[in-house]
């Protein structure tokens, strides 16, 4: 991350510590992924897990405040000075919400350890437990071959011969309990290995928002780099030339819309194409073409690891990087998503081993998640086969998640069922939480949601310019 600037950093530490709870030396780990490395060695686990909950809650407070400061600003007369005013704000909550992912995936960590840890003790309880069973069974086979002359000869007396019987039925008794046992045991290993699986998911998604929210910190930085250098004047002329030149409509038609995943064959299309594509999924879904538009160039602006890899096992789901040889582990999960993504394939006629899919998100050094996503709209294979008899049965044919008509009338589809049918600004806040996070409730990815609304506003003005 980049450092905050040290004026800056100083006023943070004078005028927040002090309300938010914090000492000044905690803000200032909150503000340093390197410093918080260093303390988290040097003090433990605890110690980190302590102030890793201590600066997300202090970050968080942070965002509220740039957030009143940006919405302050912009409602101020439009000069070059409050731009740049409004950019440094926009920047600065960009890199608190930086850390803010960054701080979320340390946490995610710590629980992803320690859930590994405790399917790891309940996976060696469940062994000796097994092994207790193979020597009672071993102990009741041996008695249980004795014939009752054999018992009673073999016995000083009868009370011998009850005693021995007496003994089979205890460890009869014994072997049920311990079979109790393993069954509660098998049971909560199937509980955390669910939640193993979520905390990845979440920590996929956390990985993936912050490379969101860095590609839109650097365009800021860029945008205020090259205001600095301006005038006032030139700034309102700038601004003037901006207004005409959006009433251009031909070259809002010809702009390519920029789509991740593709085939090598196909071609981005333009925006008027897009837009077409878009209208078309409206009829047949009723979702708004502007919101669709957003959600699927959202979706590419994530693009970095898009159709970047292949498959190399289906039994495992480990994949290749096609151009640079990594290899990965978490390439596909293997129960969940490779199952529905050799039917998928085996139904286009595709070679599963050569069919182009996302790579797992690489954090800090490890894999985040899981990787295996398809095509420009990013379905992972089971979520894709939940929409594709709805799709199947509007095109009429087997629908191709690779296709950019068939992948924008999936994402319309999905989008509907999770409420954008509604055409109002909170139905369609809602359906984009869902189709990143899988809820409504998380407030870490509000801000993915946020960006989706805002950039459909945009291509809704662009529309109705085009169209005019």
């Amino acid at each position: 991350m980049k450092k905050i600037p040290l004026i800056i950093l100083t006023l943070l530490l004078v005028f927040t510590s002090g309300v938010f709870g914090l000492s000044s030396s905690e803000v200032e780990l909150c503000f340093s992924s390197a410093s918080l490395d260093s303390y988290c060695q040097r003090e433990g686990d605890d110690a980190c897990r302590e102030i890793l909950e201590k600066c997300e809650d202090y970050l968080s407070k942070i965002q509220k405040q740039y957030e009143e400061d940006i919405e302050r600003t912009e409602q101020e007369k439009q000069n070059l000075s409050n731009q740049i005013a409004t950019l440094g704000n926009r920047i600065n909550q960009l890199d608190q919400q930086i850390q803010q992912s960054e701080v979320r995936i340390r946490q995610l960590g710590y629980q992803i350890n320690d859930t590994q840890e405790s399917i790891r003790r309940m996976n060696q309880r469940i062994e000796v437990s097994r092994d207790q069973i193979s020597e009672i069974l071993k102990t009741v086979k041996r008695e249980s071959e004795k014939s009752t002359l054999e018992l009673l000869i073999n016995g000083n007396d009868l009370s011998d011969f009850f005693n021995n019987l007496t003994a089979l039925e205890m460890l009869s008794n014994e072997t049920n309990s311990i079979l109790n046992e393993v069954r509660d045991l098998r049971n909560s290993l199937e509980s955390e290995e669910e939640r193993l699986a979520r905390e990845r998911e979440e920590a996929q998604r956390q990985a993936e928002l912050q490379a969101l929210q860095k590609a839109e910190s650097a365009a800021a930085r860029s945008e205020q780099q090259r205001l600095y250098g301006l005038t006032e004047e030139e700034y309102q002329r700038q601004m003037e030339e901006k207004e005409i030149v959006a009433g251009r409509a031909q070259e809002i038609r010809e702009r390519i819309f920029e789509l991740a995943g593709l085939p090598d064959d196909i071609e981005a299309p333009t925006f008027e194409e897009a837009y077409e594509i878009a209208r078309w999924v409206e009829n047949q879904t009723g979702i708004r073409p502007a919101f669709l538009l957003s959600i699927l160039q959202q979706e590419s602006a994530l693009g970095r690891n898009v159709g970047q890899c292949y498959i190399t096992d289906t039994s495992s789901g480990n994949s290749v990087h096609i151009h640079n040889g990594r290899r990965y582990n978490q390439g596909m999960h293997p129960t969940r998503d490779i199952p529905p993504f050799l039917s998928i394939t085996s139904e286009l006629g595709r070679d599963p081993l050569r069919t182009p899919i996302s790579c797992t998100m690489i954090q800090g050094g490890s894999e985040v998640g899981w990787g295996g996503a398809m095509g420009p709209a990013q379905f992972i294979p089971s979520t894709w086969q939940s929409v594709r008899p709805q799709v199947r049965s509007i095109l009429g044919r087997e629908p191709d998640p690779w296709s950019i008509r068939d992948s924008f009338l999936a994402s319309g589809v999905l989008l509907t069922n999770s409420g954008a049918g509604s055409r109002t600004r909170e139905g369609e806040w809602r359906a984009a939480m869902i189709y990143f996070s899988g809820s409504t409730t998380n407030s870490r990815f509000f801000w993915y949601a946020d960006q989706v609304i805002n950039r459909a506003d945009q291509f809704q003005r662009d529309i109705e310019i085009m169209t005019q």
